[in-house]
C-alpha cells in the first residue's frame, strides 16, 4: 500500500529568497506550509551577494527598472509590496544598513543578516522547512498537487515554484522550475544568461592583452538602450555593472557602443593639445583622460601614435572615435556559470499579475526568478524576490 502523503496547505519548492519570503507570509495568514530544497542551507544567493553584504533591495526601484516581454506585469506585486515596505522589516530586525552609489542598501555586517530574518519570520509563522530533499516527481491530484521526494510524498492544495532559474550552477541552480512549467503546459520565454560579463573572440583577445584589471566609468549601448556606470577588462573580455547591465539587453550576433570617456569630446580634447601642446605624444595627452595602459593601447589600435604635432583631424577623429565610439560585437558572454541571474522563464502572459498563481492551472504559483522579470544590477532583483514572493503569500 503506498504512503499517504504528509497533508500541508502550501508547498514551496525552493528556499532561496523568494521561496522563504513567500512562506513567511503565507503563514502568517494562518496556512500550514512547508519549504523543500535540494541545497544544504537556505537562501545561498543571499549569503554570498553584494559582496557577503547583500545588495537587498534599492531605494529608486519602479517598474522601469525591470525587463519582460510585459514590462506592465511587475507594476502590481511592486506596487502591493515596495522597497520601503522590506526596509521597515530590516529595521524592525535591527539590521543596521547603508545606502551605497544609485540607491544600492547593503547591510553593514553580513547577508546572514537578512537569510536569518527570513529564517525568524519563517519560524514565527509555523513554517516547517525541509534541506536536503529531492523533489523527484510533481502531480496534480484532486485536492491540488502531490509532490513525491527522497523524503516521501507530501499533498497540499496550493503549490508554489521558487526554485530559481539557471544562473551560478556551482551552487545548485538548476532549469528544474522551467521543466514543471511546461510539464503543465505554460509557456516560457528561452532563458538566457543576464547581468554576465562578455567575451571576446581570439583576434580582439590578443589585441587587448594586458589590459586585464583596467577600469574606466563608461557608457555603453546596445540598440536604445544604455547604462553609464564602471567598466572592467577582464582577461576574457569586458565585465563591470555597466557591461553586466547591458547584457541583459544584449543578443548574439548584436553591437555594442562603448563611450571610455563620457562626458568628454576627445576630438575636440586632442585638436586643443595639439595646438597647446604640439610637441607632446599623442599617448601622453590621451592618458590624461584614460589609464595609459587603456591609452597606449588605444592608440595602437587606431594607429594614430606619435607627436600630435604630426597628426591630421582625420588621425584625431579616429582616434576620438575609438574613445567616444568603440563598437564591438563580443563573442558571447561568460554564461550561467557566473551570470547573477537568469533573464526569460515563465511567461508572464500565463500569470496573473496580482498573485503569481497560473491562469489554467488554479493553485499553481510561480515567484520570482523563475519568472520572465528581470531587474537591473543594483538590489531590484531582490526586490522583485520580495514583492512576488508577498504576492503568492497573500494569495496561496
Amino acid at each position: 500500500m503506498p504512503t499517504p502523503p504528509e497533508p500541508f496547505d502550501v508547498i514551496i519548492l525552493g528556499a532561496g529568497g523568494a521561496g522563504l519570503f513567500c512562506a513567511a507570509e503565507a503563514g502568517r495568514r494562518g496556512r500550514r506550509v512547508l519549504v523543500l530544497d535540494h541545497a544544504a542551507a537556505p537562501g545561498e544567493k543571499i549569503r554570498i551577494s553584494g559582496g557577503g553584504r547583500c545588495n537587498f533591495t534599492n531605494l529608486h526601484t519602479t517598474p522601469k527598472n525591470f525587463l519582460s516581454e510585459n514590462p506592465s506585469f511587475c507594476i502590481s506585486a511592486l506596487k502591493s509590496f515596495t522597497q520601503h515596505d522590506f526596509i521597515a522589516l530590516v529595521n524592525r530586525h535591527g539590521i543596521a544598513w547603508h545606502e551605497k552609489t544609485l540607491g544600492q542598501l547593503f547591510c553593514d555586517g553580513s547577508s546572514q543578516q537578512i537569510i536569518d530574518m527570513l529564517l525568524d519570520e519563517c519560524a514565527k509563522a509555523g513554517v516547517t522547512i525541509r534541506l536536503r530533499t529531492k523533489i523527484t516527481a510533481v502531480e496534480k491530484s484532486e485536492t491540488g498537487f502531490r509532490v513525491e521526494t527522497d523524503a516521501g510524498p507530501f499533498a497540499c492544495a496550493s503549490l508554489v515554484i521558487a526554485t530559481g532559474g539557471k544562473s551560478i550552477p556551482k551552487m545548485g541552480a538548476t532549469g528544474f522550475g522551467y521543466d514543471i512549467a511546461r510539464q503543465f503546459g505554460l509557456p516560457l520565454v528561452e532563458p538566457r544568461p543576464a547581468l554576465v560579463p562578455f567575451v571576446f573572440d581570439e583576434k580582439l583577445k590578443s589585441r587587448l592583452e594586458g589590459l586585464a584589471g583596467v577600469a574606466v566609468d563608461a557608457t555603453v549601448a546596445c540598440g536604445k538602450t544604455r547604462f553609464a556606470e564602471a567598466l572592467l577588462f577582464t582577461h576574457k573580455g569586458l565585465s563591470g555593472p555597466a557591461i553586466l547591465q547591458i547584457s541583459s539587453y544584449w543578443a548574439p550576433g548584436r553591437e555594442i557602443i562603448i563611450d571610455l570617456a563620457p562626458g568628454t569630446d576627445v576630438f575636440a580634447f586632442l585638436k586643443e593639445a595639439r595646438t597647446a601642446q604640439p610637441k607632446q605624444d599623442v599617448e601622453t595627452i590621451l592618458s590624461r583622460l584614460l589609464p595609459k595602459r587603456l591609452a597606449d593601447r588605444l592608440c595602437a589600435l587606431a594607429a594614430v601614435q606619435g607627436r600630435v604635432a604630426d597628426l591630421s583631424d582625420l588621425r584625431l577623429r579616429a582616434l576620438a572615435d575609438a574613445v567616444n565610439r568603440w563598437r564591438i560585437i563580443p563573442a558571447g558572454t561568460e554564461g550561467y556559470r557566473t551570470a547573477e541571474v537568469t533573464a526569460g522563464g515563465v511567461a508572464t502572459s500565463a500569470l496573473s499579475s496580482k498573485t503569481m498563481e497560473a491562469r489554467t492551472i488554479p493553485g499553481l504559483f510561480f515567484i520570482g526568478e523563475v519568472v520572465d522579470v528581470t531587474g537591473h544590477l543594483g538590489g531590484f532583483n531582490f526586490q522583485w524576490a520580495w514583492s512576488s514572493g508577498w504576492a503568492a503569500g497573500r494569495n496561496a
